[in-house]
């Protein structure tokens, strides 16, 4: 099975065609190779995907021979991504909330009450 597709039947991707334009953009590997989207999979193949900052290790266990559903998932791939990675990827998105970037225009309401709810509290 392609690895475009196999990804996509893995639930990886939401569609065929995003899982084939990762491949394009080196976003998938291998056994640590940069692929094409045409890259036939096997068995005992180690893929690595970077999806949304996160670089997703599996191992495959098994090709399907359709997209299956979310449970059966587990039969046909090993997922050994460490847990550490997740952990760092829920500490940026904090992060992103609680700072603020110059020149990204004035405060939404929310903000403005929060702001001025401290201000009431230091007098």
């Amino acid at each position: 099975m392609r690895i475009d597709k196999y990804l996509w039947s893995i639930r990886y991707f939401k569609t065929r065609n995003m899982a084939s334009e990762a491949c394009k953009k080196g976003h998938v590997r291998i056994n640590g190779k940069t692929v094409k989207p045409s890259r036939e999979v096997y068995k005992m193949d180690e893929i690595m995907v970077r999806k949304n900052q996160i670089n997703y290790e599996l191992s495959v266990l098994d090709v399907p021979t359709s997209r299956v559903s979310a449970k059966l998932v587990d039969i046909y791939r090993k997922d050994t991504t460490p847990k550490e990675v997740f952990e760092n990827q829920k500490l940026m998105q904090l992060n992103k909330k609680h700072t603020r970037q110059k020149g990204e225009g004035r405060p939404t309401k929310k903000e403005r009450r929060d702001i001025e709810d401290y201000l009431d509290e230091s007098e």
